[in-house]
């Protein structure tokens, strides 16, 4: 069995060409909450191959990337309120 964790992922890129691939792969590992905010629930193999295709992508000296550890998934609780996109049964598919 694959042990999952929760992870939520955030990122403020200025450049548009940056930020469209960035969303771009992050839609292959997560779920969108809001534009640059994603809810991923990964194994640690893609975990670390999810953050390293991200900071491949980034501009260090101008991009900001954040990744909030969650813990196991189904131990984690996350409330979500008003217009959202968040299926709580989306598997990911990397």
């Amino acid at each position: 069995m694959i042990v999952r964790n929760s992870y939520l992922v955030c990122y403020d890129i200025g450049d548009p060409k940056r930020w469209r691939a960035v969303h771009k792969l992050m839609l292959a590992y997560g779920q969108p909450l809001q534009l640059s905010v994603f809810l991923c629930r990964l194994s640690e193999v893609e975990y670390e191959h999810m953050r390293g295709r991200v900071l491949e992508a980034l501009n260090r000296a101008e991009d900001a990337f954040a990744v909030a550890h969650l813990g196991r998934e189904g131990t984690d609780q996350v409330d979500t309120y008003g217009l959202t996109r968040w299926d709580k049964g989306r598997r990911v598919v990397v």
